[in-house]
């Protein structure tokens, strides 16, 4: 065999090459396209007339192509759309050499513009409509290329949604905005068209606005214990600040609009109506929401579709008016719009959005933001404006990113995006962030909510690990003079607590005041998250039989040898005088044990329990009865958890990844976890102490990962049954075809009969489905009995916090500066129960009945101000206020 070596490796290098340098070509129409979208890289008004020669001369005419173009821009770079209704302004100018049949084409683009729009309201696209459609046609309607009357009635039918019965609020809301932005854009025109249009628009925007008075009561990120809601200068919900602005505007007949938006269109002077008439917009109905009509199951209570935005949406103020926007001023409410706008769109790339918003001053008229340092352009500033930027875009962002329940996308976005803000202006955006933070602590004194509080904690952990842990401790030491439970503490210890899981104890330790360093002053944990061995120490009555297990594992025993081994154990224990609960002695040697092998990493710990899966589950009173406690396997289950807490207990972040493993390997039910919460949870950490119940950050992080494990396996198992019927009515489909064409009447029953019954997938499935359902309710159901015990404790209750009925009291609030430790934790318990019966509310509207009857008909009847408390809060959050 010969082959050839001559300058092989030379040619195959030179081939990839080339294939290196091979470049796209666009198209002349992919040109064009692009050459639309990115409009304003420069400077738009210098680019607008080249673009309109671009796309004037460009043949053949491709209308879908350039509305298509318009479409995607304008949805996606909202700050550009008045500049794109400028573009198509000049597009409807006659041609060179026009002829008698001529039609713009300006006005061929906007026809088929409708069609893309008429396709995002259909789909209920919100974002899009109301950016394509509302902002779009209202610059269009004020350059009077569209007619007033047919934006009128555009906008009528999205106050229309305002009237369905049963509304959610998700979907008025967005209408809400729709028809609101609309009016704020286009109100000189439809004010003048019909004086009357926009306190109608304002009126029916109210109507609703008024029926949600009880649902804002519970979600404000500046949040009381008290039963009255306190009305703060420092917070603002957002259909709340739309209407402030249409009434500031509707009094001046909306001719401060002009001081909002920039209106390039505005030199060109209208056309003659017998030039040109503006541009119908045909008749539109808002689709109702598409209702899930399958059920699963025979039961009453049917597992419900979960919808996110349920709630009033609430911004936060960090800043005075000279620094950014106040909230009912016109153009504040059109940048902070905007801004949250660009920040929602470009959520699948932080870096470009950190670009966009701060060239965002660009986009909007010359005077509204202060210049850049070292700026050689110099602009006047605009009166009542002139304000900082980088503040803005902070504030609105962290607004964003404190809505309670939840915010729209998720955390690290906001986190991240605010980082890439903070590395394209560190001198400019720096201070804005250090202000941001110091005004959010000083919250934290006047009821900052307690997710948001941990929300904040989280934020500004992952943000110092990001500029190297640098921050000025020592303004914070001061407020080690407040009881060990107060807010301005517990923020302290929990950012602490992330810095430490982002980096290492000794790294952060160096980073603290001297004053923060001591055991005393209960912000950093003396030792490192290391593990706690309970039978480590040779001295330790039974340190032999655990190193016994240890050796087990490390030689890396069957578990069948294991249990065999843990049987025999107990035996020898059970035969000692002095001998404890052996069960749950023996399950704690185990557990440890077992985790003391997996501690030397997370793959250590995953192998070390999918090896001994056998094991766990047989301790766990899943396996043969001589592993399982005469009490049952909820006591099993309970010793393993406790273990497990005592193991880990200097690492809180440890004992939340091992629950939720033992949860994902069914070790044990979510409705363990609680139930341990509630009893065990405040023993673990820093301030560990048997009593009074209370709920802290970390417990609520246990309840959360224990719920959401619950209702993600239902809605797993839902789906799965979902698609196993589909198969199922496809199968029978084709059979009852083939049964048609059959002329023996006794095999078509027989097909009939089979095609009826469900195939064992499907009822297997249905049987899990109805397991997890069962799960699920009993988690819920655990959940609110916690919370009741400990917000509305007993006479006979082993631990109650004596202060749980007195922090909701009228008057207890303005008294917080003398509250101790036991008052701070009861408004921290009571903000826990409020965030989850808010960020749950679609499970428990679910169940509502039953677990109304057994958490809360002991208070029907009975004057108690905390059962008053908790079914006020349920009521709200079920929808049963009404």
């Amino acid at each position: 065999m010969s082959y050839d070596r001559r300058g092989g490796y030379r040619r195959r290098q030179r081939d990839d090459w080339d294939d290196r340098r091979r470049e796209h070509h666009e198209s002349p129409d992919e040109k064009l396209k692009s050459a639309i979208i990115k409009l304003g890289e420069v400077d738009p008004n210098e680019e607008l007339p080249r673009l309109e020669i671009q796309i004037r001369d460009h043949i053949p005419r491709n209308i879908p192509l350039l509305s298509e173009a318009f479409r995607i821009s304008v949805t996606e770079q909202p700050f550009k759309i008045p500049y794109y209704a400028t573009l198509l302004r000049i597009l409807h100018n006659k041609s060179d050499n026009p002829t008698e049949e001529e039609v713009p084409i300006g006005r061929l683009i906007l026809e088929d513009f409708w069609k893309g729009f008429q396709g995002f309201v259909d789909q209920l696209a919100w974002r899009e409509a109301r950016l394509c459609q509302i902002h779009f046609f209202a610059h269009l309607t004020v350059a009077r290329l569209i007619s007033a009357d047919s934006l009128l009635a555009l906008l009528q039918s999205f106050t229309a949604v305002l009237d369905e019965f049963g509304v959610s609020n998700g979907r008025a809301k967005r209408a809400a905005l729709c028809a609101g932005e609309g009016l704020l854009i286009a109100g000189p025109v439809l004010k003048e068209h019909s004086p009357s249009f926009p306190d109608e628009i304002i009126n029916a925007i109210q109507a609703y606005n008024d029926t949600m008075v009880s649902q804002k009561w519970i979600v404000p990120p500046l949040a009381t214990t008290q039963s009255t809601p306190i009305i703060s200068e420092n917070e603002i919900e957002l259909l709340d600040m739309l209407l402030a602005t249409l009434r500031k505007l509707n009094e001046s007949d909306f001719q401060e609009t002009e001081n909002c938006l920039p209106r390039p269109y505005a030199v060109y002077p209208p056309f003659e109506p017998s030039v040109l008439q503006p541009y119908v917009l045909p008749s539109l109905l808002v689709p109702p929401e598409a209702i899930e009509m399958d059920t699963l199951s025979s039961g009453a209570e049917e597992e419900a579709p979960v919808k996110k935005d349920e709630w009033p949406e609430y911004s936060i103020r960090l800043f005075p008016s000279d620094v950014s926007p106040d909230f009912t001023d016109p153009a504040g409410y059109v940048i902070r719009t905007t801004i949250l706008d660009i920040v929602e769109i470009f959520e699948v790339n932080r870096k470009e959005c950190a670009r966009l918003l701060l060239e965002y001053p660009k986009w909007n008229l010359p005077g509204t933001f202060k210049p850049k340092p070292g700026s050689t352009v110099n602009v006047e500033p605009a009166p009542g404006k002139d304000w900082q930027l980088e503040s803005t875009i902070i504030e609105t962002a962290l607004g964003a990113y404190l809505v309670l329940p939840e915010s729209s996308k998720k955390s690290i976005y906001y986190i991240g995006l605010i980082t890439e803000i903070c590395k394209l202006s560190p001198s400019t955006v720096g201070p804005a962030v250090g202000k941001s933070i110091r005004r959010l602590y000083a919250c934290l004194s006047d009821g900052l909510d307690v997710e948001a509080a941990r929300r904040f904690a989280e934020w500004f952990a992952v943000h110092m690990s990001n500029f190297g842990f640098q921050w000025v401790w020592k303004e914070w030491v001061p407020d080690l003079a407040l009881t060990v439970q107060h807010p301005k503490r517990a923020f302290m210890r929990r950012a602490i607590e992330f810095e430490i899981r982002l980096a290492y104890h000794e790294r952060i330790f160096k980073t603290l005041p001297e004053a923060m360093q001591g055991a005393d002053a209960y912000t950093i944990p003396e030792n490192g998250p290391t593990p706690a061995f309970e039978y480590e120490d040779p001295s330790h009555p039974y340190h032999d039989a655990a190193q016994d297990i240890l050796n087990h594992f490390r030689g890396r025993a069957k578990a069948e040898d294991v249990i065999t081994h843990l049987d025999t154990l107990r035996e020898r224990l059970e035969s000692s005088e002095d001998a404890p609960n052996v069960d749950s002695l023996v399950r704690s040697i185990a557990i440890q044990s077992l985790l003391h092998i997996g501690s030397r990493s997370f793959s250590h710990l995953l192998n070390a329990i999918e090896r001994y899966l056998p094991l766990l589950r047989s301790l766990a009173g899943w396996g043969p009865p001589s592993t399982t406690a005469p009490g049952g396997s909820a006591e099993a289950r309970t010793d393993i958890l406790a273990a497990a807490a005592a193991f880990w207990k200097h690492n809180r972040q440890m004992v939340a990844i091992v629950f939720d493993k033992l949860m994902q390997y069914q070790i044990v039910d979510p409705t363990d976890v609680v139930a341990w919460t509630f009893l065990n949870g405040n023993a673990i950490g820093q301030l560990s102490e048997a009593s009074p119940m209370n709920l802290s950050a970390f417990e609520w992080d246990l309840l959360r990962a224990a719920l959401d494990k619950a209702n993600g396996r239902v809605v797993s198992a839902r789906r799965k049954v979902a698609a196993l019927r589909k198969e199922d009515d496809e199968t029978r489909a084709r059979a009852m075809a083939g049964a048609d064409g059959d002329t023996n009447m006794e095999d078509v029953e027989a097909k009939r009969d089979d095609t009826d019954a469900d195939s064992p997938q499907l009822v297997v499935a249905l049987k899990a489905y109805s397991s997890l359902t069962k799960e699920q309710r009993m988690a819920l159901s655990r959940t609110l009995e916690g919370f009741v015990g400990c917000l509305a404790p007993s006479s006979t209750a082993p631990h109650p916090n004596p202060h749980a009925r007195t922090v909701i009291e009228e008057s207890a609030w303005e008294n917080r500066a003398n509250w101790g430790r036991d008052e701070w934790n009861a408004w921290e318990t009571w903000g826990w129960y409020r965030q989850f019966c808010r960020a749950y509310a679609p499970y428990l509207r679910t169940y509502v009945n039953t677990l109304y009857t057994v958490s809360f008909s002991r208070f029907d009847g009975v004057e108690d101000s905390a059962g008053e408390m908790l079914k006020k809060i349920w009521n709200i959050a079920t929808g049963q206020d009404a």
